[in-house]
């Protein structure tokens, strides 16, 4: 998941007194919810099954696969219905790390802490030998490399320092600042997207560095060379990793790459730079899997007991997959076995929802919300051309966890004001677990956005960052034992009760109006 990003978009309306007085609470059903969420949880063992047991879940991989049959057959054993993977449309290769060895041999060893870039290939064996200095700041600048990298170890010369950073690695929100997100104004004229400008200078100079990695990439393929040791952003030895090349089955082949520690990459980089010999020696092993392009997602439902209401349907959800360098706790084990949790707790106090309520667990959310767009599109309507399904006219709301696992303190209306005081009335109850704010602001960059765009009404929880932007989000240090098994608890009882209420309701929850289509490109 992306670093999520806030905007303001509109004002909540109504919040007060006599609206909050409309919405009732079934107190008995959240105490109900409380009790077994609180309680008798079991978030922390589905969390362990989907991190340690599963392991990396990069898209199209085989931890993904894994965590999603284990998801399925647990959905199936708590007694939901019509519970199964569901394709939504072609991905690209799988790929998965099989060894993993790099270490400094001279002037001394030391094991170096690095990762592969994902996508890439491994050294075909164990390589040796002295880390090759390359400087191109321009394609021409290359010639003078030909025919002197073959197997070699490349490190490029780079001005790179740490960005260390005097913020505390974890943090919660304080009082001040969600008071300051629940009286946010709207703007002026309502949202508005900046004008894009392709020939702006700073696209210009996007689009030249593109080409360069692209032509540098092309160069150290045709050279063979044997390894790449390029910094991976992070301190402290943690990683953040990237990918390296393409996952489309079409894509360019591209030379074995390690993301490395600053730590270790500058090391490095200041020996070499001062005439000092550097030998490394490596063992990379990865592998593509290409005999199912497709990509999946995890479904399975409570069905709706009501006569007129079973038809419609309130989903819950999170993404499943994760990147590589570590088992993908936080981003996003938590969201996805709070999610879990949030469907056992309705099973196990023998709740008989009024409408279907269906959980989804997405996958490629990494690579651009792929699956949460996929089911979007073959379920509700197409954002491209706004021509809806008729299932659109079903779904009552979509509520989404990927911020961590942090509790939640909140929710984003993401521009449905009228929704505001129907969760501040929700909200209510857990008033002595934090979770109080209704805010106007969007919040960006993860699944709910598929609903969004098709005029959904489509929800992400405020959640407590903790140290997800420091230490956690895509990187190496991303494990079971950052989870907080109180947060998750929390998080996981609040989204049950919403779900109950949501089920509950006489109506369905209000929606903004249809966003339109966007504009057709030039010359179409």
């Amino acid at each position: 998941m992306k670093l999520k990003l806030l905007y303001t978009c509109m004002a909540i309306t109504g919040l007060a007194g006599t609206a909050l007085a409309q919405e009732t609470v079934d107190q008995a059903a959240v105490q109900k919810i409380r009790e077994e969420g609180l309680n008798h949880s079991q978030v922390m063992q589905t969390a362990f099954y989907l991190t340690d047991v599963a392991g990396p879940r990069l898209a199209g991989s085989p931890g993904l696969k894994r965590a999603q049959d284990w998801a399925v057959n647990q959905l199936k054993t708590w007694g939901m219905v019509n519970a199964k993977t569901e394709p939504w449309g072609k991905f690209g290769k799988g790929w998965e790390v099989q060894k993993n060895y790099a270490a400094i041999t001279v002037p001394y060893y030391h094991a170096i802490i690095a990762i592969p870039k994902a996508w890439t290939p491994g050294t075909n064996g164990t390589i040796k030998g002295d880390v090759v200095l390359v400087k191109a700041d321009s394609v021409a600048e290359l010639d003078k490399y030909k025919g002197k990298l073959a197997g070699k170890i490349v490190i490029f010369d780079t001005q790179n320092t740490l960005k260390r950073s005097a913020k505390p690695d974890l943090e919660r929100y304080t009082d001040e600042q969600l008071a300051e997100m629940a009286a946010a104004k709207p703007q002026a004229g309502g949202q508005r997207r900046s004008a894009f400008d392709p020939n702006s200078p700073q696209m210009l100079a996007r689009r030249k560095a593109i080409t360069l990695r692209g032509a540098i990439s092309q160069f150290l393929v045709n050279e063979k060379v044997g390894l790449v040791l390029s910094q991976g952003r992070g301190t402290d030895g943690t990683v953040f990793t990237t990918n390296g090349a393409s996952y489309a089955d079409t894509a360019k082949a591209v030379s074995p790459e390690l993301e490395t520690s600053g730590e270790d990459f500058l090391r490095i980089l200041r020996l070499v730079k001062a005439g000092q010999k550097v030998a490394l020696e490596a063992d990379i092993k990865t592998q593509f899997f290409t005999s199912d392009l497709q990509g999946y997602n995890v479904v399975a439902e409570i069905p709706g007991t009501d006569k007129k209401l079973k038809e419609q349907v309130i989903m819950i959800g999170g993404h499943l997959d994760s990147w590589h360098g570590a088992t993908g706790a936080t981003d996003n084990a938590a969201g996805s076995a709070v999610m879990m949790e949030a469907m056992r707790i309705l099973k196990t106090i023998g709740y008989k929802p009024k409408r279907t309520i269906r959980i989804a667990l997405w996958s490629s959310e990494e690579q651009g919300l792929f699956g949460s767009r996929g089911y979007v599109a073959a379920h509700f309507g197409d954002p491209k051309t706004m021509q809806l399904k008729p299932e659109q006219k079903t779904l009552d709301a979509y509520y989404n966890l990927d911020n961590g696992t942090g509790k939640i303190r909140g929710i984003y209306l993401q521009g449905d004001s009228a929704a505001g005081p129907i969760f501040q009335a929700w909200l209510a109850p857990f008033k002595d677990l934090g979770a109080t704010t209704v805010t106007v602001n969007n919040t960006g960059g993860t699944d709910h956005l598929a609903f969004d765009a098709v005029g959904l009404p489509g929800f992400q929880f405020i959640q407590d960052s903790m140290d997800y932007g420091t230490r956690t989000h895509h990187s190496n240090q991303d494990t079971y034992d950052r989870l907080s098994e109180d947060d998750l608890k929390q998080a996981a009882t609040i989204v049950a009760s919403f779900v109950y209420n949501t089920s509950e309701r006489q109506d369905m929850i209000p929606r903004k109006a249809l966003p339109p289509p966007p504009p057709a490109a030039p010359g179409k």
